[in-house]
């Protein structure tokens, strides 16, 4: 089966006018059958909210569940945790919800632009693997090395046998912080593809003026999304499910974009929550 659809859920141009924020994943849930939870990036959750975001959707419904910067190496400053004992512990803890309902997708971890393939990052990866062992886990890399020419296949054969499931980037090529686009599945049931647009000149300019709000401003066309389309039919030859996530959501594009690439694969999903009405 092919996913289709965004990260987070909270700014998107689908929404009944005047609709409450606690009702936006029911609304949300009736225009897609999957959603990133980002949220858990910023700050391990209360069990309570996955517990209702569970509850808030169908039994369809998938979650891909992103890792908390702590696990990745994005934290700045005191963590809140004492060890990385305490943290992996409360993570898993805080997503037990959305795998005992089933609707847990995947664990996305992504990796900061520094994270390089070297042997102590090897490793790392290798320990994640085995605390996060009851659940899928996907990675995204965000530096070029891991697929150097002289890396690529040995990249992609440690994930398959340590059983990640490598994340497919459509993102700007601008040197060693991005990744190229590898079709490649490295987990016989999962695939993620995360598109965050081409804005290459906002794309390495951190610390910039309203840069994250502008990092992600694209619109795909449909000739790019025409292009996505035969890439994700060839990929799902290499898997059972294949999970394809809009990130590109600074000027509101994602939802739309989504949209145009459901109805290009021409997809009817069955199952989805039923839709409020917009009576003004």
């Amino acid at each position: 089966m092919i996913y289709v659809g965004v990260t987070g859920w909270g700014d998107h141009d689908i929404y009944p006018k005047g609709i409450a924020s606690r009702d936006k994943l029911k609304e949300y849930s009736a225009h897609f059958p999957a959603v990133e939870v980002d949220s858990f990036f910023y700050a391990v959750q209360p069990a309570r909210n996955v517990e209702r975001w569970v509850k808030d959707t169908p039994d369809d419904f998938r979650f891909v569940v992103k890792a908390y910067q702590g696990m990745t190496g994005h934290e700045r400053g005191e963590m809140p945790f004492s060890s990385r004992e305490e943290m992996f512990n409360a993570y898993v803890e805080s997503i037990e919800a959305f795998a005992e309902s089933g609707k847990l997708a995947m664990v996305l971890f992504q990796f900061p632009p520094w994270f390089d393939c070297t042997k102590e990052n090897v490793d790392y990866l290798r320990m994640c693997r085995k605390r996060m062992e009851r659940f899928p886990v996907a990675v995204e890399f965000r530096n070029r090395t891991w697929f150097s020419p002289h890396l690529q296949e040995k990249t992609l054969q440690f994930l398959k046998t340590e059983g990640w499931i490598h994340v497919v980037c459509d993102e700007p090529q601008v040197g060693e912080g991005s990744v190229p686009i590898v079709l490649a599945a490295t987990h016989e049931e999962k695939a993620l593809i995360r598109m965050h647009g081409r804005n290459t000149a906002a794309w390495m300019k951190p610390g910039g003026k309203n840069w994250r709000a502008t990092r992600y401003l694209y619109r795909y066309h449909q000739a790019e999304l025409e292009q996505w389309k035969e890439n994700i039919l060839n990929l799902q030859t290499e898997t059972k499910d294949v999970f394809v996530l809009f990130n590109n959501n600074s000027g509101g594009d994602a939802a739309g974009n989504a949209k145009e690439l459901i109805h290009l694969l021409g997809i009817q999903y069955k199952g989805l929550a039923t839709r409020q009405l917009d009576l003004f």
